[in-house]
């Protein structure tokens, strides 16, 4: 099993190439808007490319991890089974039941 860092850098570049353009505007960033916050180009490279992501799964009614579940699960049935088991993991870690949890962030489970 990989590790979830391998698991999301493979997620964004599966993102990456679905979407050109946001690796145009990744590749023709300014490099003296990094330098204004402090920041290495790569730094504020990698910080433009997770905004994006988190843009993208907000746009598609998800979370950033389930789109990174989504971009690297073998299948569909895969990505909702995996889905639900963190959500059931996160409801029982706030101590609430499973339909009340479900209610709450619109988990159909």
């Amino acid at each position: 099993m990989s590790q979830p860092g391998d698991t999301h850098q493979l997620a964004l570049d599966r993102f990456l190439q679905a979407h050109p353009d946001v690796l145009t505007q990744l590749d023709t960033l300014n490099p003296l808007a990094a330098q204004a916050k402090g920041e290495t180009l790569a730094q504020y490279r990698a910080e433009r490319l997770h905004e994006a992501f988190e843009a993208e799964a907000e746009r598609l009614g998800l979370f950033a991890w389930e789109l990174t579940l989504k971009l690297t699960a073998e299948s569909a049935q895969a990505f909702e089974a995996q889905r639900l088991e963190v959500h059931k993991e996160v409801a029982q870690m706030a101590g609430m039941s499973w339909d009340e949890y479900c209610e709450l962030h619109g988990v159909s489970g």
